[in-house]
């Protein structure tokens, strides 16, 4: 089975990105290779421009919040994991701390760096970052591995709070979803909404079928049109088949 998350706010489409962004700065962050910690350096700058915006420590702090409140309510329910709801209930009330704890703009650590704002700005140029260009940079490269590692993260530790904000909030919503099983007839498929609003909406189908899924979605109506996966300079065309797939509703 392959799965195809779709944000239907732009909160969460923020959300998502920043995962995505922070998952990659984990992965190149752990590697040795200069070429894999100059990728690091660029996702750094990625997600200071991302998450930039000056709302978004109100709204995680927000949101964590409410998610507090509304699992505060289920203690003492039989129902319930009582360890596991206690872990989460700690992991937000530490993460809020934190993000509290920020002061100024989202990376301001990053842009008072002179020696790394002239490597975003060359970054910005093809080839930009040549060792003709950027000497020193060039010379950081040839730094033990343990060196640049232990840069990367002194850099990207004032920006975790928000890594871990997100993780917390998307890992809340993906769990709150309901999932039932349709059918595209010849690839198409449309569920009134009710006027009812969602967050996340999951496609999940065999991979094996060489398809993609195209979604629009708002308070009214959702519609699902599997395309064709094929690359090249075919135009890709609705499936011609009846498609099976798993659809799955997130919200807070």
């Amino acid at each position: 089975m392959i799965s195809f998350e779709f944000p239907v706010t732009e909160r969460t489409r923020t959300l998502l990105r920043l995962e995505q962004l922070y998952d990659r700065l984990t992965f190149f962050v752990e590697r040795d290779n200069p070429l894999e910690h100059h990728a690091a350096l660029m996702v750094l700058f990625e997600i200071m421009e991302t998450a930039s915006r000056a709302d978004l420590k109100a709204d995680l702090l927000q949101e964590l919040e409410r998610q507090k409140q509304v699992l505060e309510a289920l203690r003492d329910n039989p129902n319930v994991a009582e360890e596991t709801l206690e872990g989460v209930l700690d992991d937000i009330e530490s993460t809020s701390s934190r993000l509290l704890g920020l002061t100024g703009k989202f990376g301001q650590h990053l842009r008072e760096n002179e020696w790394l704002m002239a490597i975003r700005q060359r970054a910005g140029i093809p080839g930009g970052t040549c060792q003709f260009d950027l000497p020193s940079y060039f010379l950081w490269q040839q730094k033990p591995p343990e060196e640049r590692r232990a840069d990367l993260n002194r850099w990207a530790s004032p920006l975790m709070p928000t890594s871990d904000g997100s993780r917390i909030l998307l890992q809340l919503l993906r769990d709150s979803g309901k999932t039932n099983q349709f059918v595209a007839r010849k690839g198409a498929f449309q569920q009134m909404s009710g006027g009812k609003v969602v967050q996340l909406i999951r496609v999940s189908y065999d991979e094996g079928l060489n398809i993609l899924p195209e979604l629009s979605a708002n308070k009214y109506a959702l519609n699902i049109r599997f395309i064709s996966a094929e690359t090249g300079e075919v135009r890709a065309k609705q499936a011609e088949f009846d498609v099976d797939f798993a659809l799955t509703h997130c919200k807070f």
